[in-house]
């Protein structure tokens, strides 16, 4: 049995131009003589919808482009297709997650999604019914067992496989059922690590039941949200004998019957994290309808990081950089700005913030004093003084935003936005927090790798000026600031954030697992918890962990829980 992997990249609620693509794969399968192609999870309207769902006629337009798909253009060939449906007589009843199955521009059958994931991310709860039966059908001569996404993981590769330990074994019913072939549609998001668990819970699968098992995973972004793809074939003898390539668009044709073991694609962390980021900007501002992009370029790491792979995703036509020195700037700050544009072909444009931040200051110091408060910079160090800097940045990066036309990428790291090392209103301004989710840690190996693969990435030379990946980190906010006057290194604030934040550690147990001076770790984990206001406030941030600050982390603001 030929089988195709249309593993593609829908646009959330673009149904007609979905259908379109569905269509095309169709026809391209067809010519590649696969007897069946199956589309990933949700594939008419794309994953996640969320309240969509809950729109008038959104769930009816669905059914009705796949009902549609499904009787005129499946001739000759089987189709399996992602979608929502009513799960009754009408959308009243419910809905379902669902995947339907054409053959011969004729129905065969249907299948629901039966374990509907509700942790992180995931609210499915909130929209679909469960469904409560095992689904084989017979296409091309085979009984296809029919999965969706956590009815073949469980769990397992999220770590919350204990939610469904009451949950009936849905592959172990499609095989008692009489499935020779078990086809999973999926739409599971990107996380580091997580396709090696993939393809172990595939091998688990295959090893047990002894039939082969069909994983499509959509790819693309999806506001937060990164899908790799990386679909995957393994056979009845637990080999892979297909995987896609991963952050791309493709379809494949997999002989069930004949085909060889290959190799498994796996990419270094860093690799991984500037295929995604990039394939997370292109398809944030595609999908937004943006075809620019701008970026504060203060020489530092962050900045130039994010300016890379803004240049990578776009062009470097399409991205504009923004050098803003203020009276603490250094001059290789300044010099280190232009090196980088210079390095990508992207334009770097000059904006002066003294004129606006004397005339702010002329403003405020009258106010400050009839207030009988110090005027800014009468002593140091003098945070409102070192804010407003900031805060003239992200005001002026608005505005050559609205006058361009280009989104505004915003540079704070995982590590500054964990302990509110940003402003509010400042460097957060913008519309798409790229490096959120990456600890200043991979920052620096992220932009080493780069320097290191240039050309294999795409890039004409090293893109990030030696120097700034040399130099110590500063905001350049007040006289010779430097990151560590304020936090510990970077290595051992990471661990802290990652334990805090990704593993829900108390600073209690941190301290005792790690060794770490109790004091510090105290004060961090108390940053963390403190800054959570600025974080609900921020741009909508790039998933890559476990946690990430955004939909699968909803910490209350106004709380008084003590650890």
């Amino acid at each position: 049995m030929k089988i195709a992997l249309a593993q593609l990249n829908p646009t959330v609620g673009h149904v007609e131009s979905n259908a379109k693509a569905i269509v095309r794969a169709i026809e391209e399968s067809r010519g590649l003589g696969a007897d069946l192609v199956v589309f990933s999870e949700m594939a008419i309207c794309g994953y996640p919808p969320r309240d969509l769902l809950l729109v008038d006629g959104f769930v009816e337009r669905c059914a009705s482009a796949v009902k549609s798909i499904g009787e005129q253009h499946t001739a000759g060939i089987a189709v399996v297709i992602g979608t929502p449906l009513p799960a009754g007589d009408g959308v009243e009843d419910g809905i379902a997650n669902s995947v339907v199955v054409y053959e011969d521009n004729a129905f065969v059958g249907y299948h629901d999604k039966r374990l509907l994931p509700t942790y992180d991310v995931f609210d499915e709860d909130r929209y679909f019914v469960p469904g409560d039966r095992s689904v084989v059908v017979e296409v091309a001569g085979k009984r296809i067992g029919l999965a969706i996404c956590e009815d073949l993981w469980r769990g397992d590769d999220s770590g919350f496989s204990s939610r469904y330990d009451d949950e009936p074994d849905h592959v172990q019913g499609l095989i008692e059922a009489g499935a020779e072939v078990i086809v999973a549609p999926s739409a599971s998001p990107f996380v580091l690590g997580k396709a090696d668990k993939h393809r172990g819970i595939l091998r688990g699968h295959a090893t047990t039941h002894g039939v082969p098992v069909v994983s499509v995973n959509q790819v693309g972004a999806n506001d937060d949200l990164i899908f790799a793809g990386q679909s995957c074939v393994v056979d009845s003898k637990a080999r892979t004998v297909h995987e896609c390539e991963a952050f791309a668009e493709s379809v494949a044709v997999v002989d069930l019957e004949s085909s060889e073991e290959v190799p498994h694609r796996v990419l270094d962390d860093e690799h991984a994290i500037v295929e995604a980021l990039t394939m997370g900007i292109r398809d944030y501002l595609r999908k937004c309808g943006f075809k620019k992009a701008c970026i504060g370029l203060s020489g530092g790491i962050d900045s130039a990081l994010v300016a890379a792979l803004g240049v990578r995703a776009l062009g470097g036509e399409h991205v504009v950089g923004a050098s803003m020195p203020g009276r603490f700037s250094s001059e290789g700050s300044k010099t280190d700005a232009f090196e980088l544009a210079e390095n990508l072909g992207m334009r770097c444009v000059s904006m002066p913030i003294e004129i606006g931040f004397l005339g702010v200051s002329e403003s405020l110091n009258p106010a400050f004093g009839e207030l009988e408060e110090r005027e800014l910079g009468e002593s140091l160090p003098d945070l409102t003084q070192e804010n407003l800097q900031s805060r003239i940045r992200g005001t002026m990066m608005m505005a050559l935003s609205n006058r361009t036309g280009a989104l505004v990428l915003t540079t704070g790291n995982k590590s500054e936005i964990a302990v509110g090392y940003c402003t509010l209103y400042g460097d957060m301004n913008g519309g798409l927090a790229v490096i959120a989710d990456v600890p200043k840690t991979m920052v620096f190996k992220v932009c080493r790798y780069m320097n290191e693969h240039y050309a294999e990435l795409g890039f004409n030379c090293p893109p990030i000026p030696a120097s700034t990946i040399e130099k110590p980190p500063s905001a350049e906010l007040a006289p010779d600031q430097l990151d560590s006057d304020s936090l510990p290194d970077y290595e051992v604030l990471d661990v802290i954030v990652h334990r805090h934040i990704e593993g829900h550690q108390s600073a209690s147990k941190i301290i005792a697992e790690t060794g770490f001076d109790a004091g510090e770790v105290e004060r961090i984990c108390k940053l963390i918890d403190r800054n959570e206001y600025k974080r609900q406030q921020m741009a909508v941030g790039l998933k890559l962990t476990t946690t990430a600050f955004g939909t699968g982390r909803r910490m209350p603001i106004a709380q008084r829980w003590t650890r």
